[in-house]
């Protein structure tokens, strides 16, 4: 995923990502970012054990072509939009920090990253959001911080 190049930045106003556009061109980083937000916003296959049993034949979502991963087990996105509808607690919060670990652990196991730490708060400003923060520590490089809102519907 290294090799995508374009930044993706977050519009919580619409509640999605698009490409930033600068002087008339799309604006380009290391791929870093773009990276992240496909890792975390790209629905991830739920286990089976994800979704309760009255839910079997549930459509457990997640993208077909992790069927044909060059690295058996190997899968994108993440679990976060299990949590949609979870109730506003402190384990929906370890959840969702767990679920953004998981998404992003090929960074470390890519080489990307030697370390990715994560942060999850309930948004104080914005009913209906919860505040992912990462941290993403590289060898000889700066620390790269970055914050997202995700839109949570729960109660």
């Amino acid at each position: 995923m290294s090799d995508i190049a374009t930044t993706l930045v977050q519009n919580t106003n619409a509640i999605q990502f698009d490409w930033n556009l600068v002087s008339g061109s799309l604006e380009s980083d290391d791929g870093l970012q773009t990276a992240i937000v496909i890792s975390l916003f790209t629905d991830r296959r739920a286990d089976p054990s994800d979704l309760p049993a009255s839910a079997s034949g549930a459509d457990r979502r997640g993208w077909w072509g992790d069927s044909f991963a060059d690295v058996e087990g190997d899968r994108i996105g993440s679990r976060l939009w299990l949590l949609a509808r979870a109730k506003k607690t402190q384990s929906t919060l370890l959840r969702a920090r767990d679920y953004t670990k998981e998404a992003l652990q090929w960074l470390i196991e890519d080489g990307v990253a030697r370390e990715v730490n994560v942060a999850t708060e309930w948004s104080t400003s914005r009913t209906g959001y919860l505040l992912l923060t990462i941290e993403v520590v590289r060898a000889g490089k700066p620390v790269n911080k970055y914050q997202f809102d995700a839109f949570w519907k729960g109660n």
